[in-house]
C-alpha cells in the first residue's frame, strides 16, 4: 500500500520537470520580472544589513542645531524636524516594511490555507454557511478600512496592526484555497488514494496542499505589497508603528507639516514604498508565468 500511495504522490506533483525549466526559462526572460527581484533582493539587504550601513543611530541620535537640513556629507538625505538623519531612518524602515509583510501575510497564509483546503475538501453547511458567509462578511469592507478598524478595536502598535492587517487578507486566503480543493478533491490521484485507505489529512496534505501551492504564493506575493502599504497607511494616521520608530509612514505623517517648505521629506519615503510594492506586483507576474500551466505549450 506505502508503494501505491508514493507513486500516486510522485504522480501528483504539480509541474514536471521540463515544464519548472520551462518556466524558470520564463522567469529569466521576463526583464521586469527580474526588476522585481532585483528590488526585493535590495530590500532584504538593507534590511538585513541596516545596523552596518546606517551612519547615525535612527531615533536617539538628533543634532538639534541642524533641523530640516538638505543632504550634506554628514546627512546623505538630510535630516527631519528633530535633527534626525533621514538616511538612517530610511534604512531601518525597509526593516519594519519587511517585518510587516512577513507577518500579516504569514498570519493571513497560515490562519487562511487551512481553514480554505479544509472547507473545499469536506464542503457540507460548515462550508457553506459558516465559512464562506464569514468570508463574505469580512470581504464586504475594503481591507484598509478593516484593517483600521480592527487596529483601532486592538488598541494600535505595530505587532497589533500587522495582526489586523492579516486578518483583513485571511479572506482571500480562504477563498482562494477552497477553490483550489474543491477542484482537486476529485480528481484521480485523489480519489486513488482515499480507495487505497489514505486518511482525509493525509490527502490534504499530501495531495491538495502542494498542487494548491502555486496560486496561493502568487497570491501572496502582491499580498506583501498590500501589506506593506496597508502598514505605512495605519502608521501615517497613529495606529502602526511608534511615532519615534522609523516606518515610512511615520516619516510621510511628519514630513506632511513641512510639503511647503521642504517636499523632500516626503519624497524619500514616498519613492521608497512605491518602489518595494512595484517589486513586488512585478516578482508576482514573473512567478505567475512560473507556475501557470496555460502559459506552457
Amino acid at each position: 500500500m506505502d508503494q501505491t500511495i508514493d507513486t500516486t504522490t510522485k504522480a501528483a506533483e504539480a509541474l514536471p520537470q521540463r515544464q519548472r525549466f520551462i518556466g524558470l526559462r520564463r522567469f529569466a526572460g521576463n526583464r521586469l520580472a527580474l526588476v522585481g527581484a532585483a528590488i526585493i533582493l535590495l530590500l532584504l539587504l538593507v534590511a538585513l544589513f541596516a545596523p552596518l550601513l546606517a551612519t547615525h543611530d535612527p531615533i536617539f541620535d538628533q543634532d538639534y542645531g541642524n533641523l530640516l537640513s538638505g543632504p550634506d556629507a554628514t546627512h546623505w538625505m538630510g535630516t527631519d524636524d528633530l535633527g534626525r538623519d533621514i538616511f538612517s531612518r530610511m534604512l531601518y524602515g525597509a526593516r519594519i516594511s519587511l517585518q510587516a509583510a512577513l507577518i500579516a501575510v504569514g498570519l493571513a497564509f497560515c490562519v487562511g490555507v487551512p481553514i480554505g483546503i479544509a472547507s473545499g475538501y469536506f464542503r457540507g453547511v460548515w462550508d457553506e454557511w459558516v465559512v464562506m458567509r464569514l468570508v463574505d462578511a469580512l470581504q464586504a469592507f475594503p481591507s484598509l478600512i478593516l484593517a483600521l478598524a480592527l487596529a483601532a478595536a486592538l488598541g494600535g502598535g505595530f505587532y497589533n496592526a500587522m495582526v489586523a492587517v492579516g486578518i483583513g487578507f485571511a479572506p482571500a486566503f480562504i477563498r482562494l484555497a477552497r477553490g483550489q480543493a474543491m477542484s482537486i478533491r476529485n480528481l484521480d490521484y485523489v480519489m486513488a488514494a482515499r480507495a487505497i485507505g489514505a486518511g482525509h489529512l493525509r490527502i490534504m496534505w499530501r495531495y491538495v496542499l502542494p498542487n494548491a501551492m502555486a496560486p496561493l504564493v502568487i497570491q501572496a506575493t502582491f499580498a506583501m505589497g498590500s501589506a506593506i502599504i496597508a502598514e505605512a497607511g495605519l502608521s501615517y494616521l497613529g495606529l502602526g508603528a511608534k511615532p519615534e520608530d522609523p516606518s515610512w509612514g511615520s516619516m510621510l505623517r511628519i514630513a506632511q507639516g513641512y510639503l511647503n517648505t521642504d517636499p523632500t521629506l516626503a519624497l524619500w519615503p514616498g519613492v521608497a514604498i512605491f518602489a518595494v510594492v512595484l517589486g513586488f506586483n512585478l516578482l508576482g507576474d514573473g512567478i505567475r508565468e512560473v507556475f501557470d500551466p496555460k502559459l506552457y505549450r
